[in-house]
């Protein structure tokens, strides 16, 4: 476990060079530091990186700690914006490694991948998978639009190259598939087939 670590105490320069710094518009800070604040994670580049609650999910070294072997493929039941307000709540104990928005693929990291996230309700399908939500519900088929699915696909084919994990129904499995699971996601009108093609030829 991680030691706390003490911040040593603000002195009268560091408090006005952050007051000063307040006062100045975003826009206007360099452009090296606003893209360190948006990415700072480098497991899938064109994610934005917005993390969850450091209560909502285990801070480990994988692959070092665990093998990474699957995919977990998720829907929210939930909005893309309440999916990251949920991962950030440290109350709601839950996360997940991406999330998929419905309407253009824009994918969101909210863990790191060499940590664990909690998505899976199974501790050891959690340390040894990558979970992906998408945003929707099971059984509204028109949120599966053609860009989650490419986007996602993508994401996946990436994943898999990176971890060695093999491109089938296997590996990438439902959340309702996970052992003890009590979820139906991603449901019955999620398109396996056109999935794992997609992945495949990505």
């Amino acid at each position: 476990m991680e030691r706390e670590r003490t911040a040593p105490a603000p002195t009268r320069r560091r408090l006005l060079k952050g007051a000063a710094l307040a006062t100045v518009p975003y826009t206007l800070l360099s452009g090296t530091r606003a893209a360190a604040q948006v990415r700072a994670v480098d497991d899938y580049p064109s994610a934005e990186w917005l993390p969850a609650s450091t209560s909502n999910y285990s801070r480990s070294s994988r692959p070092t700690a665990y093998p990474v072997d699957f995919v977990v493929v998720h829907v929210t039941q939930e909005t893309y914006a309440d999916t990251l307000s949920i991962f950030r709540d440290p109350e709601k104990q839950v996360s997940a490694h991406y999330v998929v928005r419905s309407s253009d693929g824009h994918v969101a990291q909210c863990v790191r991948e060499t940590d664990i996230a909690w998505h899976a309700g199974n501790w050891d399908y959690n340390t040894r998978s990558i979970g992906i939500e998408h945003e929707g519900w099971v059984d509204r088929p028109e949120y599966f639009t053609n860009a989650m699915y490419e986007q996602s696909a993508r994401l996946t084919a990436a994943i898999c190259t990176a971890y060695g994990i093999p491109k089938d129904r296997t590996h990438i499995i439902a959340h309702h598939e996970v052992p003890g699971s009590d979820h139906t996601d991603p449901g019955p009108f999620w398109d396996w087939t056109r999935y794992i093609r997609l992945v495949n030829f990505a």
